[in-house]
């Protein structure tokens, strides 16, 4: 039975309710995981006063500004959990963007600054959270990332995210390689599309999911809670022999061909 009873999960991302970061959160919490909220923090505190009504109901014992731009916060944050919980056990990471400009057109046409942006915080981000993470996971851990189709496979108007997609799961490679001797284990799920926040932003999103219902084997797209659920089970003991893996949550989409 999956159990997280006792263990303590930092949830990175969550934006609104249609987050797939608030499913993962949500999963986490109905088995039994001690819950810790990351958000962004902005001028007006709109992020965060938002944020905060929609967690409520999971009781989160830390609520935390996070800009992952922002080494200090990072910094603040891993020391913020180190004080009041001793360790870590999870770290859930569902953290990307890249500029509006930067998701529609000719990939060819992406700015330097743009291309940046989205590799900082999309793929970057990972690797510096694990690196604040590893000496808190004393008990061994489980860090979970989002990815997408797009980084192994030309999506339209996906772009630069593709790029970022494809860093982001070398990365989660050789983190798997780098902290397996710590038994901290180190995945991806790669979710089909879903309507968020941040979906939004790539041109075509509703082309995509109507094409995706059309096609995957399960004639549909997944939900937050779904995603929220594998998130779960690669958190538990369940998985304890999985790492360095990509798990498509997608209704079996990927395997499509013509």
């Amino acid at each position: 039975m999956l159990n997280l009873t006792g263990k303590n999960a930092l949830v990175t991302g969550i934006a609104n309710n249609r987050s797939i970061a608030w499913g993962i959160a949500q999963q986490l919490h109905a088995a039994g995981a001690n819950i810790g909220i990351t958000y962004l923090p902005d001028e007006r505190g709109k992020i965060e006063k938002k944020v905060a009504e929609l967690v409520e109901p999971l009781n989160p014992s830390l609520f935390l500004p996070c800009n992952v731009q922002n080494d200090e916060q990072i910094q603040s944050t891993f020391d913020t959990i180190r004080d009041k919980w001793g360790r870590l056990d999870i770290l859930i990471h569902c953290l990307a963007f890249a500029n509006r400009d930067d998701l529609t057109g000719d990939f060819s046409q992406t700015s330097r600054a743009g291309f940046a942006t989205a590799l900082d915080i999309s793929t970057y981000s990972l690797v510096q959270l694990s690196g604040a993470a590893k000496p808190l996971m004393t008990e061994g851990g489980s860090i979970i990332t989002l990815t997408y189709l797009g980084g192994v496979r030309a999506v339209p108007n996906y772009n630069v995210m593709g790029v970022a997609k494809a860093g982001l799961e070398a990365s989660v490679r050789y983190l798997a390689s780098e902290l397996g001797p710590q038994n901290i284990r180190v995945n991806a799920i790669s979710a089909g599309p879903i309507r968020t926040l941040a979906s939004s932003a790539v041109g075509g999103i509703l082309d995509m999911i109507h094409h995706v219902e059309e096609v995957a084997p399960l004639r549909r797209t997944v939900t937050q809670t779904e995603v929220g659920n594998t998130a779960a089970f690669l958190a538990s003991d369940l998985a304890s022999g999985i790492t360095g893996q990509v798990l498509y949550v997608d209704s079996g989409y990927e395997i499509m061909g013509m």
